[in-house]
């Protein structure tokens, strides 16, 4: 046996467990479990990424300048306190790199996304989950959680898998409160579902401890391409961008997401048909007495009586080719996180829901 050992905290990592997306014996599988677009990505990021076959040759920028300067221009931010990396989670990752260690800690909250604490104890840093209230994260809790250990503190807005909002004003007061010597890190991957949401952009503008960090891979439809970026103080951009690998985003990846923020036309149909389907999904459920908070994300929380009703709907959903997300992992055993997709989804995830409350009944 190897005498070789893992830094500390490595080995208490537990790995993260995808979505599924293939049920044995079952044809026609719609995957309903991993927040995807139904809709696929724009078809010039299609366009774009079949005309890069022909440089890949080639290494891509290092800089990014080309993808940095359209999310300025689609956000009306400074291209030069953007950082992109390999989806958000990487963003996340540098952040964590650069500023928590051993002796640190790193807030995350109850049912917030559970790539936080593997990227603490990736730091060697010490993960400290605190309590959200009805699943909607809980400023006070957080405040009452941080230490002179704290170094920062991760909160999803909207949540995952949650799909709940953190009012401006509890984000501001939160902002205010936290130390200095505590970055805040504003996670918003589903922020694009949100009609009028800036993702915290006026935060990062006025603290100089506030990062933001969003994704391709939600409503851009890109999660197969892993593009993400921040944005932050151009003091923690140059910390960032010192541990960034230079060539960590490819040629064909940086041309689709570049290609997918400039069409407003679909990324706008993409928000209205999300929004009207959520609704309706949402909706119908109630009727058969599977309720959920009002989502604002591509995702709906179904919650059932208790966690043996959450996973025998589970299991018949399956048989019926329909693949949903068990989130006991994320303390909520008794709800199903079911991503929104296209009409048809929508219709035959209510006929399956109602036939097996009526099956259970």
């Amino acid at each position: 046996m190897t005498q070789i050992t893992p830094q500390p905290g490595i080995m208490d990592i537990a790995l993260y467990q995808g979505g599924q997306s293939k049920v044995a014996g079952v044809d026609h599988v719609i995957k309903l479990s991993s927040n995807e677009n139904p809709f696929g990505p724009s078809p010039k990021a299609i366009e774009a990424v079949r005309d890069s076959a022909a440089t890949l040759n080639r290494y891509p920028s290092t800089d990014h300048a080309s993808l940095r300067m359209a999310i300025g221009e689609r956000h009306g931010l400074d291209p030069a306190r953007i950082i992109c990396g390999v989806g958000s989670d990487e963003v996340l990752q540098f952040v964590a790199q650069a500023y928590a260690g051993p002796g640190d800690e790193v807030i995350y909250t109850e049912h917030g996304f559970s790539m936080y604490p593997i990227i603490a104890r990736m730091a060697g840093a010490t993960p400290v989950m605190v309590p959200e209230t009805d699943r909607h994260v809980d400023v006070d809790n957080i405040l009452a959680a941080v230490t002179d250990q704290t170094r920062i503190v991760f909160v999803t807005n909207p949540g995952n898998p949650t799909s709940t909002m953190i009012p401006e004003a509890d984000l501001i007061r939160l902002a205010e409160s936290l130390p200095q010597t505590c970055l805040m890190v504003i996670d918003g991957a589903y922020a694009e579902f949100v009609e009028g949401f800036d993702g915290g952009r006026a935060l990062v503008d006025r603290f100089e401890n506030v990062i933001m960090t969003r994704t391709f891979s939600k409503i851009y439809g890109l999660g197969g391409m892993r593009v993400g970026w921040g944005y932050a103080a151009q003091e923690i951009i140059d910390v960032l961008n010192r541990v960034r690998q230079p060539f960590n985003l490819s040629l064909t990846a940086l041309a689709a997401a570049e290609a997918a923020i400039k069409d407003e036309e679909y990324l706008t149909f993409c928000h209205s048909e999300n929004a009207r389907l959520r609704v309706w999904l949402s909706a119908q459920l109630s009727k058969i007495g599977v309720s959920s908070d009002a989502s604002s994300t591509n995702f709906i929380l179904a919650r059932f009586k208790d966690q043996a009703e959450a996973e025998a709907c589970d299991d018949y959903l399956k048989t019926q080719g329909l693949i949903v997300r068990r989130v006991a992992g994320y303390n909520l055993p008794n709800a199903l996180r079911i991503t929104v997709g296209d009409e048809e989804a929508c219709r035959r995830v209510v006929a399956a829901i109602t036939a097996f409350k009526g099956g259970a009944a």
